[in-house]
């Protein structure tokens, strides 16, 4: 028998949340599953968002898998390219880049002279991670529109500060100036931006961690804005303990009892991908009451407070995040996002899809 901790993921929760994304938008959906869809696996995202008019991912592998199960839509390798040999595989299969760098501009001579590519030019509009300074823009864009392997350009930058208080303004304003000059596809929304700030719409939204059932705002929950978590990770408690005052838990003693407590052993640790770093007091479920975590995460296992939950024991279902315990409590509680703990899941954890 498998341990039992399990991953589920709802596919359909996957399909509501990307008709969440579409009524917010008349924009076309670049649905981003990148990180092996954010941790809930490729094909799988692939399929239940297969309405959306096109995939954004970083690895060339990965776009070519998704173009040999059947899908069509436009598939975008958001770094680009990064070596010449990359390009026949860009060509054959069809797929979008994104162009960032002087040197990848360069590189261009390197596709096959019967194919043409649809490029991305990315706008460092404020962020300063990748893309062309503004004043940089004009050159990269005669540059690309010149050059014979290129077909359709779409001008795009990603936005720092959509999901806090700082806003997109800086940024869009920065973006629009450049914008102005051409008359190209737009891309610039996140799914933050999709949610707050209709005007950075653009063409192309690019919606990620909203997808996934995760709000990517601090100060307004999953569901307030009408998402369904998609990941329920949950597993069992396999072991009892009963503590005296003063007893320590797990490594390190990080938690000491201050009275007779019962705690529950589960089996999840942060070689399943729970962190490491989650602190005492961490949110978590037991027989769908709420709990917490007590004591260091351990590789294989963490302890669960069960004094107040006296029908608990072995066996009890776990649920350290997903229904009934949103993930952004406990990434909040952790100091972390929820994109992490998504991404962080490891092959080790067994998956099943449907409703948990």
């Amino acid at each position: 028998m498998p341990r039992p901790i399990i991953a589920h993921i709802d596919q359909n929760a996957l399909e509501h949340n990307l008709q969440i994304a579409r009524r917010a938008t008349s924009a076309r959906i670049m649905a981003v599953i990148k990180a092996n869809g954010y941790g809930h696996g490729l094909l799988r995202s692939a399929q239940a968002l297969s309405a959306a008019e096109g995939f954004a991912l970083l690895d060339i592998r990965d776009a070519i898998s998704l173009r040999e199960a059947g899908y069509r839509q436009t598939i975008l390798l958001l770094e680009g390219f990064f070596d010449a040999a990359d390009l026949k595989y860009i060509a054959e299969y069809d797929l979008a880049c994104v162009i960032h760098s002087q040197w990848q501009i360069e590189l261009l001579d390197a596709y096959p002279k019967r194919a043409a590519l649809d490029v991305w030019l990315k706008v460092n509009s404020g962020m300063h991670r990748l893309g062309f300074p503004p004043l940089q823009v004009w050159m990269a864009m005669e540059a690309l529109r010149s050059h014979r392997a290129v077909r359709e350009i779409t001008l795009m930058t990603h936005f720092a500060n959509a999901d806090d208080e700082h806003g997109v303004s800086f940024q869009l304003d920065a973006y629009n100036r450049i914008a102005a000059q051409y008359r190209l596809p737009r891309s610039l929304a996140n799914s933050a931006a999709l949610l707050r700030y209709p005007a950075s719409h653009g063409d192309w939204v690019r919606p990620g961690i909203m997808l996934y059932g995760a709000s990517p705002f601090a100060d307004v929950s999953a569901e307030q804005l009408g998402l369904k978590p998609v990941m329920t990770l949950k597993s069992r408690v396999i072991a009892i303990q009963q503590l005296d005052a003063g007893d320590e838990v797990g490594y390190g003693g990080k938690y000491r009892a201050d009275r007779t407590m019962r705690i529950g052993v589960v089996a999840c640790g942060y070689a399943d991908g729970y962190p490491r770093h989650a602190k005492n007091g961490t949110p978590v479920l037991v027989d769908g009451k709420k709990t917490q975590l007590l004591g260091r995460v351990s590789m294989d296992m963490l302890c669960v407070d069960l004094s107040a939950l006296h029908e608990a024991g072995i066996g009890s279902t776990v649920t350290l995040w997903g229904e009934g315990m949103p993930i952004e409590e406990v990434a909040r509680a952790a100091e972390t996002i929820s994109y992490e703990l998504m991404c962080a899941l490891t092959l080790r954890v067994s998956v099943s899809e449907g409703e948990p």
